[in-house]
């Protein structure tokens, strides 16, 4: 008991690592209520299909073996289709299955006489797996989107293979900087102007001129510098030099790509020709850091590292653990997207932030790329998004496919 007058004791907490699916499961075997992660008395005996495992018919009866959400696995049951309200999760089943079928030459290969009526162990199997990867990549997608700050939904997909969420990337807004490495974003003078266009604006002070139309539109050429206006301007947010730090406006999707390219992106809406599409970020580190690590991912094929070489070589942006939807964007040499080097807050030319406009108009459904050689500068370079300034590299085969294609990515 606390002495008299003394403080009581804080409440402390630390983050579970645990799945909520996983909580229940254990709340539900021990017999165990726990409001905090939706078990009461009331539900503790519910029964809700999370999945189907398995397929047989019994006497001219069909059963599907049922995988109960917040119920461990030992618990499946055999139930009668007649039993079953799920006519979603019966598509799913019968897609996922027709799926494997189709890729092992029509199912001759694992097939029994009397696959009418039970399935083949392994088509069982990769229906287990697909149901957990949906579910997987439907959690991942909802993290996404309660991480991201900008309009822009985030979706995720995989028709391709059995590949689920990265185990080791975590989701950011803004450059993080590494241990030793500051980053001011408190802007030191803003413009009055009343109208942008028309004022002596933060562009014009910066000696380089607006970046944007009346339709929101880049219209510099690549290597030209956006000043865009900041916390100190006394125009409102609705200034027309306002555009990358409202983040990205377009819903995208995460997708596995069908060409070995791993994951991709690829936008949902139509995308005009000359906008604002996403920022590049990551984990902001030295030039001399960034040879260390690049020097790994090419031995592992991999490209996250991009060069801050607007006016001199000090930072690199690594994007590889720490970053947001830009992680995912493929390379091309010939891709819809450009690279401008945009300062805000930070005016610091070490430490311009990277912005990716479309060059052309993109369709929904198109894939997004850029040029993962392409500079902030608009010149090309084998050390931008080298993702290493390394002078002895393993070469990365592109596998971009495009006419102009160069071979390598680095």
């Amino acid at each position: 008991m606390a002495a008299a007058g003394a403080e009581a004791p804080r409440a402390w907490c630390v983050p579970c690592l645990v799945s909520l699916d996983t909580l229940q499961e254990l709340c539900r075997k021990e017999k165990l209520t726990c409001k905090s992660i939706g078990i009461t008395k009331r539900n503790l005996n519910n029964y809700e299909v999370e999945y189907l495992c398995d397929y047989k018919v019994v006497k001219d009866v069909e059963y599907y073996l049922v995988k109960w959400k917040g119920w461990p696995e030992s618990t499946n049951t055999w139930e009668p289709l007649s039993n079953l309200r799920c006519p979603q999760l019966l598509q799913q089943f019968s897609s996922d299955k027709n799926s494997f079928l189709s890729r092992v030459k029509k199912g001759k290969a694992v097939t029994p006489k009397n696959s009418r009526k039970s399935l083949p162990p392994a088509v069982a199997e990769y229906i287990v797996k697909k149901a957990k990867q949906r579910i997987a990549l439907q959690r991942w997608q909802d993290y996404l989107n309660r991480r991201k700050n900008h309009k822009g939904m985030i979706f995720v997909e995989n028709t391709v293979d059995l590949e689920g969420p990265p185990l080791d990337f975590y989701y950011i807004n803004e450059y993080r900087p590494a241990p030793g490495i500051t980053i001011n974003n408190e802007a030191t003078f803003g413009c009055s102007c009343t109208d942008c266009f028309m004022g002596k604006c933060c562009p014009v002070e910066a000696g380089v001129v607006l970046a944007y139309n009346k339709n929101q539109q880049i219209k510099i050429k690549p290597g030209t510098p956006i000043y865009e206006c900041n916390s100190r301007c006394r125009c409102g947010p609705d200034c027309p030099n306002r555009i990358v730090q409202k983040g990205t406006q377009y819903s995208l999707c995460i997708f596995r790509t069908s060409n070995g390219c791993g994951w991709g992106v690829k936008t949902l809406v139509k995308i005009k020709r000359m906008s604002f599409v996403m920022e590049y970020v990551g984990e902001v580190i030295t030039s001399e850091e960034a040879e260390k690590r690049g020097q790994l991912y090419d031995n592992q094929g991999i490209t996250y590292l991009f060069d801050l070489d607007y006016e001199s070589d000090e930072f690199t942006v690594d994007a590889a653990r720490y970053g947001n939807v830009s992680h995912f964007v493929n390379h091309s040499c010939d891709p819809n997207l450009q690279v401008f080097s945009v300062f805000i807050e930070n005016l610091d030319t070490r430490l311009p932030r990277i912005a990716l406009f479309s060059t052309r108009t993109i369709k929904a459904g198109e894939e997004l790329t850029f040029d993962y050689q392409m500079k902030g500068c608009g010149e090309l370079s084998s050390d931008s998004v080298d993702h290493s300034p390394a002078k002895k590299r393993v070469r990365t085969e592109c596998k971009c496919g495009a006419e102009t294609c160069r071979g390598y990515l680095n």
